[in-house]
């Protein structure tokens, strides 16, 4: 890390999918800026929700929805073909329950990032993008959203009108066409923590990530984040923080 060079002044959003019924939730929630919480689709319930948002503003960590196709069996890391209509229907009942057990809990939801394949299928595909940021805008404009950044997605909800957070992940790898590994090959995860840091920090102060053919590509970010139900993201969040503080990065939403 030594060779690194950072902006005096600095910030990063440091975020954890959340809620999803890992025992770890306690554990990472003191090291990270913001939380996307399960709000129904594939996973969480109103108990969950209370609990992880309750959690969040103890530690003072913005709390942002974590929408989802409507698929506890996968875990809605598959993709789904609904209509127009039907796709803008679950994505508002989804924010709209977190959002007011949020008021319920006397905080304001601060952001929305899709889940899983509704966030894969979302980069890709206009009118997802097109719907997902409608049913966002019609909700609450001055919500933040979270994704993919150079992403169909982030062109849509720009268009929109709606404040778009690029974000880059510290624990999945990247495809050439600025992509997330697909979950089925074997090169999709990164396990180590020494790993995790040098992509999230190049990712930090260049804007670039290397893909897993070698290539450098354009990842200009706002927010890190690292998946709550990973294996190691106890380890992951504790490192991160400690390297954001060292390099002088407010951890900040």
């Amino acid at each position: 890390m030594s060779g690194l060079s950072i902006h005096l002044g600095m910030k990063m959003d440091l975020n954890c999918d959340m809620g999803e019924g890992m025992s770890t939730d306690a554990l990472i929630m003191p090291f990270i800026s913001s939380a996307n919480i399960a709000c129904g689709g594939h996973t969480g319930d109103a108990s969950t929700m209370h609990e992880t948002i309750l959690m969040a503003k103890k530690y003072q960590v913005a709390v942002g929805a974590h929408p989802s196709y409507p698929d506890r069996e996968n875990f809605g890391r598959k993709e789904m073909h609904l209509s127009d209509d039907v796709l803008y229907h679950e994505v508002s009942k989804q924010i709209h329950t977190i959002k007011k057990i949020a008021e319920e809990e006397h905080t304001v939801l601060h952001h929305v990032k899709p889940h899983g394949a509704l966030y894969n299928t979302a980069a890709k595909n206009t009118q997802v993008a097109e719907t997902i940021a409608k049913a966002i805008y019609d909700i609450d404009p001055a919500l933040k959203v979270y994704g993919l950044p150079n992403s169909i997605f982030e062109k849509i909800c720009k268009e929109k009108g709606l404040h778009f957070i690029g974000e880059g992940f510290a624990d999945r790898t990247y495809s050439e066409d600025g992509s997330l590994t697909p979950r089925s090959m074997p090169n999709a995860l990164i396990t180590d923590t020494a790993a995790s840091i040098e992509q999230a920090m190049e990712m930090v102060r260049k804007g670039m990530v290397q893909t897993t053919s070698g290539a450098c590509i354009p990842m200009p970010v706002k927010t890190i984040c690292i998946h709550g139900d990973g294996q190691h993201a106890i380890a992951f969040a504790k490192a991160l923080h400690a390297t954001f503080k060292q390099h002088k990065i407010a951890i900040t939403h």
